[in-house]
């Protein structure tokens, strides 16, 4: 790894530190899960 990317990739960490990214599909599910399916066979 090069000093540049080093440097690149510690940068990007603490821009991710003091301004985190807000992703909202990383945290929320869409449609109906596993569980829905194992309950039912199929959720639609």
């Amino acid at each position: 790894m090069t000093i540049a990317a080093r440097i690149f990739t510690i940068a990007l960490s603490v821009r991710e530190f003091l301004a985190p990214t807000y992703r909202p599909e990383r945290y929320y599910m869409r449609g109906p899960g596993p569980a829905c399916a194992r309950a039912r066979g199929s959720c639609r």
